[in-house]
C-alpha cells in the first residue's frame, strides 16, 4: 500500500490523501465480510491505518502530521466507511477525538498535545457525549484520579489514548480529559456483542482510580452557550458531520456493491447465441426505478452535507470572530445534513436489499452488513432528535444545545 512519503517524499495534498485512503479501501474491501464476520478486535485494522498516515491526517506539518483540513478528513472518513463502515466510524472518531484539544485547550496546549501525538501515532478513543453518566475527577498531589464507569466508548479496546467527559469532585465542573489506558486501573469490556459495527472496538470502559496529570485535563465540557467559546461550539457541528460522513459512505458502499453483484448475475443470465436481446435480457422497470429513488436520495443528502462542510470549513477559519448566531446557523446546517444522512442510508440499506431479494439473506455477499452498522448507529444517534433541533430552530429560533455523539 501507498505511504504519504512514497507520493510525495515530503508530505501530501487532498488528492494524495485521497488516492492512500482509496488504496486502503480497497485493501480492506477484500476481506471485508470474513473480518466482520469474524469480529476480532481490529488491531491490525489500525496498525494498517498508522501505516496509511491516515492517523494524523489532521495534525499540522509543523507539529508532525499530515497537514490536512477537516474537508479532506472527511472525505477520508466516507471512502473508508464505503469499504468497511466500522473501520470507517473508528477513523472518523479519532478524528474528532484527537482534535478536541483544538476545541477546549488553549493552543499552546494543544500544540503539545499534537506533538506527542504525531510521534507516537496514537489511535484516540472514547466519547464525551453529556448522555453519558459522568466519571468522577478527583484531585490530588500533582495531578487527579479518575474514577467511574461509562457505558460506550468507541475504539477503547485498541486505542492508545482515550478521551472521557468527567466531573471534577467538590466543584461539579464538567472538563474534558485524556487518558492514558496502559495504566492500572482501566479496564475495557466487550462491546463485540452489538449486531452491528463489530469492528468498531467499542463497549463500557471502567475507571478506578486511574491516574491523570494536570496537563491532561484539556478544558471545561460546560453545556452553556455563554462558557463555551465560539471555537468550542464548532466541536458538535464537526462531530455531527463525522457522522454524516459514516452514514454517506455506508450506503454508497451498498450502492456500489449491489451494482457489482446485479452486473455479474444479468452476465450468467445472458444466453448462448444467438442473442435474442441486444446486451441481455432486460431488467425489472422496478428495480431500475428503485435504484434510480436510492441514488437520488444519495445524491441529495451528500449536497446537503457538502453545504454543512462548506459552512463548518468558514466557521473554523474565522474562529473567535465567530458570535452565537453563526454558531447556531452552523450547527443547525449539520444536524440537518446528519439528519439527512441518516435517513438515506436507512432507506438505501433497506431496500437495496429489497430487490436483491433472497440471494441478499446469503451471508457470503455480507450485504447485511451496511444495514446493521447504520442500525446500530442510528440506535446511539435518533435521527429524531436533529429533526427536532432543525424543526426548533426554524419555528422559534432556538439554538441546538451543546451535544455530541456518542
Amino acid at each position: 500500500m501507498t505511504s504519504v512519503d512514497e507520493i510525495t517524499g515530503v508530505g501530501a495534498g487532498p488528492a494524495d490523501w485521497l488516492h492512500i485512503a482509496r488504496e486502503l479501501a480497497d485493501d480492506l474491501a477484500t476481506d471485508a465480510v470474513q473480518r466482520e464476520q469474524a469480529g476480532k478486535p481490529p488491531l491490525d485494522e489500525v496498525t494498517r491505518l498508522r501505516e496509511s498516515g491516515l492517523l494524523t491526517l489532521l495534525i499540522p506539518a509543523e507539529h508532525g502530521g499530515g497537514g490536512a483540513d477537516w474537508r479532506t478528513g472527511y472525505a477520508v472518513v466516507r471512502t473508508i466507511a464505503a469499504a468497511d463502515g466500522a473501520i470507517g466510524y473508528l477513523l472518523g472518531s479519532h478524528y474528532f477525538l484527537s482534535r478536541t484539544a483544538r476545541f477546549f485547550a488553549d493552543p499552546a496546549h494543544a500544540a503539545r498535545i499534537e506533538r506527542e501525538f504525531a510521534a507516537g501515532q496514537w489511535y484516540w478513543g472514547g466519547g464525551i457525549a453529556l448522555q453519558e453518566s459522568p466519571l468522577i475527577l478527583t484531585p490530588k498531589a500533582n495531578g487527579y484520579l479518575l474514577d467511574g464507569y461509562q457505558r460506550y466508548g468507541t475504539g477503547a479496546g485498541v486505542a492508545d489514548r482515550l478521551v472521557v467527559r468527567a466531573v471534577r469532585r467538590g466543584t461539579g465542573e464538567s472538563l474534558i480529559v485524556l487518558v492514558d489506558p496502559a495504566y492500572a486501573g482501566f479496564v475495557s469490556g466487550d462491546g463485540g456483542d452489538t449486531f452491528g459495527q463489530r469492528l468498531a472496538a467499542g463497549g463500557g470502559v471502567e475507571f478506578d482510580s486511574v491516574p491523570v496529570a494536570a496537563e491532561n485535563v484539556l478544558g471545561s465540557l460546560s453545556p452553556d452557550e455563554e462558557v463555551l467559546s465560539p471555537s468550542a461550539c464548532l466541536a458538535a457541528p464537526t462531530a455531527r458531520l463525522v457522522c454524516a460522513q459514516f452514514c454517506l459512505g455506508v450506503a454508497e458502499g451498498l450502492l456500489a456493491e449491489v451494482r457489482e453483484h446485479g452486473r455479474l448475475l444479468k452476465a450468467r443470465r445472458q444466453p448462448s447465441s444467438p442473442l435474442p436481446w441486444p446486451g441481455g435480457p432486460p431488467q425489472d422497470p422496478y428495480v431500475v426505478t428503485v435504484y434510480g429513488e436510492l441514488m437520488v436520495a444519495a445524491h441529495a443528502a451528500s449536497a446537503l452535507a457538502d453545504r454543512a462542510v462548506a459552512a463548518l470549513t468558514q466557521g473554523l477559519a474565522r474562529g473567535e470572530d465567530l458570535d452565537d448566531e453563526e454558531c447556531a446557523e452552523i450547527a443547525v446546517l449539520a444536524s440537518a445534513a446528519e439528519a439527512a444522512a441518516s435517513q438515506a442510508a436507512q432507506e438505501i440499506t433497506t431496500r437495496a436489499l429489497d430487490v436483491i431479494g433472497a440471494d441478499a439473506a446469503s451471508s457470503r455477499h455480507g450485504f447485511d452488513r451496511f444495514w446493521r452498522d447504520v442500525r446500530t448507529h442510528l440506535l446511539r444517534e435518533p435521527t429524531a432528535r436533529r429533526l427536532h433541533e432543525v424543526g426548533d430552530y426554524f419555528l422559534n429560533g432556538a439554538h441546538p444545545s451543546f451535544t455530541v455523539p456518542c
